[in-house]
């Protein structure tokens, strides 16, 4: 990504040509926002106000008007972005120049296809790579272990590299170390699936707070509750973003929604309709492959809630 290029620019009412100082959002808490120069060394930044919402992993430029001020006064040009509605739908943007998206997932709470499915939509149509991380597999027994291996067989017969981990066990936990190698990388995941242990074991003079699992809902407590950027060995990023039970879709069409299934892309030409939903339709290639158990039964009730879901 070239950083030459800005997407919004100030300038002060003078019309002079402010001093362009390299930085990178690291973190925003309400007003404030950290910045990373390029020395390494944070700042506490205020915004111009003609700029849009800035988010973690945006490249910036900024000054200091005076010594106790710090001002950011130009956005570069976004190489990529994970969004989501809010509650109000309208969008609410994660993180921003990802290179990778780590969806954990985990025994507890139990894995969910669906939250799973609607992440790796997301990341597909926005051209960001997805892993999917099973963590918490050192609570698992051979035979449960075995039963998550075959549920998740669906995705790898897809492409989707599936990673088995722990944060307490160095087998598992060094295969996914290695994968972050020179990326901004992002973790992504229910409450509770343990991304902050495994944070503390990537960077254990971060010590994020672990949270716990409600034992009464089997449901994550939020315990992150803004993005954060880390620095990692091997010049790696990684993002920590706040555990969520729910991920909408952002400025997704019924139409774009089954480019996001791989499975879907290779077959969809072959339907008799243009403009096929894959529902019922005659003549469906789609409906024809899932009867033929070519494509996953439960991956197609996936993308038919989904569908339901962008139709409301």
């Amino acid at each position: 990504m070239s950083r030459r290029h800005s997407q919004h620019t100030a300038t002060d009412s003078g019309h002079k040509k402010l001093p362009d100082n390299a930085g990178r959002i690291i973190a925003h808490f309400g007003k404030q926002i950290i910045i990373e120069d390029e020395q390494a060394k944070e700042h506490r930044c205020n915004a111009r106000r003609n700029l849009p919402p800035l988010v973690c992993g945006d490249y910036i430029s900024w000054y200091y008007p005076d010594p106790k001020s710090c001002i950011i006064h130009d956005l570069k040009a976004r190489s990529s972005l994970l969004a989501r509605p809010d509650d109000r739908g309208k969008q609410k943007i994660i993180a921003a120049n990802i290179d990778q998206i780590l969806i954990v997932c985990s025994p507890l709470p139990e894995l969910n296809e669906g939250l799973l499915d609607r992440y790796l939509v997301a990341a597909t149509l926005t051209g960001i790579n997805p892993l999917i991380v099973l963590n918490k597999t050192d609570l698992l027994e051979q035979k449960q272990l075995t039963d998550y291996q075959q549920r998740l067989a669906v995705y790898q017969h897809l492409d989707y590299q599936v990673i088995y981990t722990s944060a307490h066990e160095d087998s598992a936990f060094n295969q996914l170390s290695q994968c972050l190698h020179k990326k901004t990388s992002i973790l992504v995941g229910q409450s509770g699936v343990g991304k902050s242990s495994l944070l503390n074991r990537l960077l254990p003079e971060v010590h994020a707070r672990i949270g716990e699992v409600s034992s009464a809902t089997g449901k994550g407590r939020h315990t992150t509750t803004t993005a954060r950027l880390y620095h990692l060995l091997d010049s790696a990023s990684l993002i920590d973003s706040p555990g969520i039970r729910e991920f909408g879709l952002w400025n997704v069409s019924p139409e774009q929604l089954a480019q996001g299934f791989p499975e879907f892309v290779a077959r969809e030409d072959q339907c008799r309709f243009r403009n096929c939903r894959h529902r019922n339709e005659p003549g469906c290639a789609i409906l024809e492959a899932v009867e033929k158990e070519e494509i996953s039964h439960e991956r197609h009730a996936s993308y038919l809630r989904i569908l339901a879901s962008l139709e409301e």
